[in-house]
C-alpha cells in the first residue's frame, strides 16, 4: 500500500520522467496526467533562438499547465490515485533561466495570480542525471524540435533544477540519481525505487543505489 495520492514526477528534460510517471500509474492503478510540450508552437523556434522566442514561450507553457490543472482538479482526487510527469511550481525555473529581467517582472505577477489556485503534491520525485547522460537520453529518444538543443543549455538547466529542488519545501521529496537506473529496461530497478513509495516521511529523502 502506498500512503500518497498525489505524486509529481520532475527532473530535467531527458531524465525518465514522463517514462516513470507511466510506470508508476499502472503499478498503482491510478490517474496519468501527463504534461503536454508538442502542442507549443513556440518550442521549435525556442530551441534555434532562445533569446528571441523565450516569453512567448514560457507564457504559453504557464497558460496551457494552468488550464491542464484546472481541468484536472475538477475531478475528486481523493476518488484515486493520481500520478503526474511535471510540477507547476516548476515553470519558474525556465522563466528565471531564459527571461530577460522585464519579461521576469510581467511573467512573475502572472505566475504569482496563477499558483494560488493550484493544489501541492503528496509526494514529488526528482529525477537527477549527469549532463552526459542527459544528453545522450535526448539523442535516443529523437524528437524533431530537441534536435538544436545544446549542452550548454542543459547543463545550466540542470543547475537550476538542482538549486530548486535543493530549497523545495512545499511536500516530501524524494530525489533519486538515475544515472545508472533504467526504469523501463530493467524491472529490478523500477522495484527498487517503488520499495521508496511504500511509507511516508518528511522533508527530503534521497535515493542513489549503486
Amino acid at each position: 500500500m502506498v500512503p500518497w495520492r498525489y505524486i509529481v514526477v520532475d527532473g530535467v528534460i531527458g531524465v525518465g520522467k514522463t517514462s516513470l510517471a507511466k510506470l508508476l500509474a499502472a503499478r498503482m492503478n491510478g490517474r496519468l496526467n501527463l504534461e503536454v510540450v508538442e502542442d507549443n508552437p513556440f518550442l521549435s523556434k525556442f530551441y534555434a533562438d532562445r533569446t528571441a522566442y523565450a516569453f512567448q514561450t514560457q507564457l504559453f507553457f504557464l497558460l496551457s499547465r494552468y488550464r491542464q490543472q484546472q481541468q484536472l482538479f475538477q475531478h475528486d482526487l481523493f476518488s484515486s490515485i493520481l500520478i503526474s510527469d511535471y510540477l507547476f511550481a516548476k515553470d519558474r525555473i525556465f522563466a528565471n533561466l531564459n527571461l530577460g529581467d522585464d519579461e521576469l517582472a510581467l511573467y512573475d505577477q502572472i505566475a504569482t495570480i496563477l499558483e494560488q489556485r493550484i493544489l501541492k503534491p503528496d509526494l514529488v520525485i526528482y529525477l537527477q542525471a549527469r549532463n552526459e547522460v542527459l544528453m545522450e537520453r535526448i539523442h535516443w529518444r529523437g524528437r524533431s524540435f530537441e534536435r538544436d538543443m545544446d549542452s550548454d543549455y542543459i547543463d545550466a538547466l540542470n543547475q537550476a533544477y538542482n538549486y530548486f529542488f535543493h530549497h523545495y519545501q512545499d511536500s516530501p521529496l524524494l530525489v533519486v540519481n538515475t544515472d545508472e537506473l533504467d526504469f523501463v529496461n530493467v524491472p529490478q530497478d523500477f522495484e527498487l525505487l517503488f520499495e521508496q513509495l511504500t511509507d511516508s516521511f518528511p522533508g527530503t529523502r534521497f535515493f542513489a543505489p549503486g
